[in-house]
């Protein structure tokens, strides 16, 4: 609104100055509309290090000058970073044959200077200064506001304007380690199924597929379709090194790969890549890209057109995650290692209360009595029982004051795996076991278990129940 515009009416009619009050109020109310849409960006592969490293130096130029204005009106900014902080020297011995992408610590600042908010490290290089180079690549984005996104403190939890995103971030590519994340996996449903509960969108950014190939193959393909099964709204990839048209599977979006962003391949595909843009607003969101390309002699990226892709908006859940009168919303709180997470409880849009730091697995509505709801929690703690840290099921209720633990259960019969209210019978817990035992606990045991339990006002027991054993079988099946 124009202040001089509008104090420069006084000195006009009654009717003008009506009109031109009108005109001031429409400017506002046309601000904030715009201001409404919620704008998310991803980009594909940034690397600080080698050629990209050379050419900061050579020509003392900012790599992001074209696009930080871009990058700084957006909401949220996410990238994957290729590499690990630290010496060469440090690099971890392999029979894997990649190159090492060491990267100065000094130039992390450069990731929050152009306007990066969120920078996922799980690829097959974080490790490539071992575990030291992992944890400092990790310290320098915090220290720079930057939140880093891996499996272990995945989902992390980003609420923009009400609209609670989450993002769990994965890697399907072999590390100089040797490892790498798999799907299927207990540990990945129990990340989807928790970003699923308290979230209104899930975002999943994958590091997968072929090098070099412009279209997805068919593991891309078929592990898409299952996260997407099992809760994800958007899936954004990288590795390839080249653009991977999107499609929909499902009816959800799949980036199959962005390609580029900063790097110093120089085959002609590698130059290109794709900024996904992701434009939220009343209960949707859509798709759009925009294309960047490299010019001959340099690594930097520019923006050189847009596409609007054939997908209908995306409706999204709306729905809060409710315990009786209380909505609950997740806080991601930096920890250096794994995910902590604070619930906030809302009653009337007015925040009565938040719990200190969890370390929550999962949480879900049940009615173990099949009348009054309370809250089921897996959570991660050391029990004396069997002197682990591990997954250990929580009821609680919830009033006024906070969390109210109605029963805090060790494991239940055997050491535990995941546990879930079975979404056919609110009554009924299954549960995957280990194959061993309390008596003779050993983590080595590859045998599992499953076991249906029924509440009985004090904790959950055990059932015979053939159907609910049914239930719980088909549950883990799947």
């Amino acid at each position: 609104m124009d202040k001089t515009l509008c104090n420069r009416s006084k000195s006009l009619r009654h009717g003008q100055y009506l009109l031109l009050v009108l005109l001031c109020l429409a400017n506002i109310a046309s601000g904030q509309a715009d201001h409404s849409e919620i704008r998310v960006l991803f980009v594909g592969d940034i690397l600080l290090s080698r050629n990209v490293k050379e050419e900061m130096e050579s020509r003392k130029t900012f790599p992001w000058e074209h696009l930080q204005p871009l990058f700084q009106s957006a909401d949220l900014v996410a990238g994957n970073l290729e590499g690990a902080v630290g010496d060469c020297k440090d690099k971890l011995s392999s029979e894997v044959e990649s190159p090492v992408f060491n990267i100065d610590r000094a130039d992390i600042s450069m990731l929050k200077r152009a306007g990066f908010n969120i920078i996922t490290t799980e690829n097959n290089h974080h490790i490539d200064l071992g575990e030291k180079g992992r944890s400092q690549t990790i310290e320098a984005l915090r220290e720079n506001g930057i939140i880093p996104s891996s499996l272990e403190n995945s989902p992390k939890f980003f609420t923009v304007r009400g609209v609670v995103i989450s993002l769990v971030s994965l890697n399907l590519v072999l590390c100089r380690d040797s490892s790498k994340n798999r799907i299927p996996s207990v540990e990945v449903v129990q990340k989807l199924r928790l970003a699923r509960s308290l979230s209104n969108i899930v975002v999943v950014s994958i590091h997968w597929g072929s090098e070099l190939l412009e279209w997805p193959n068919r593991l891309q393909r078929e592990t898409a379709a299952w996260l997407i099964k099992n809760g994800a709204d958007l899936i954004i990839g990288s590795h390839p090194h080249v653009v991977q048209k999107p499609e929909l599977i499902d009816g959800k979006p799949v980036f199959f790969s962005l390609g580029n962003h900063l790097f110093d391949q120089k085959y002609p595909a590698t130059k290109e890549g794709l900024i996904a843009d992701i434009r939220i607003r009343d209960g949707k969101f859509r798709c759009t890209g925009m294309v960047t390309h490299t010019k001959r002699n340099s690594f930097y990226p520019e923006i050189t057109d847009s596409i609007e892709y054939p997908f209908a908006p995306v409706s999204f859940n709306i729905t809060p995650f409710r315990i009786n009168d209380y909505t609950l919303k997740p806080v991601s709180i930096t920890a250096k290692e794994g995910n902590r997470i604070v619930l906030q409880a809302f009653r009337e849009d007015r925040m009565v209360w938040q719990t200190h730091p969890m370390s929550i697995i999962s949480v879900s509505q049940a009615k173990p009595d099949g009348t009054h709801e309370l809250l089921f929690a897996l959570e991660k703690h050391y029990s004396t029982l069997d002197r682990e840290m591990n997954v250990r099921p929580y009821v609680y209720d919830l009033d006024n004051r906070g969390l109210i633990a109605r029963w805090r259960g060790s494991a239940l019969a055997w050491p535990l795996i995941d546990a879930w209210i079975s979404p056919a019978d609110s009554t009924v817990l299954c549960a995957l076991h280990r194959g061993d035992s309390y008596i003779q606990p050993d983590k080595t045991v590859k045998s599992r278990r499953v076991a249906a339990y029924r509440w009985n006002g004090f904790g959950f027991k055990g059932i015979p129940d053939s159907t609910a054993c049914k239930l719980c079988d088909q549950l883990y099946k799947e």
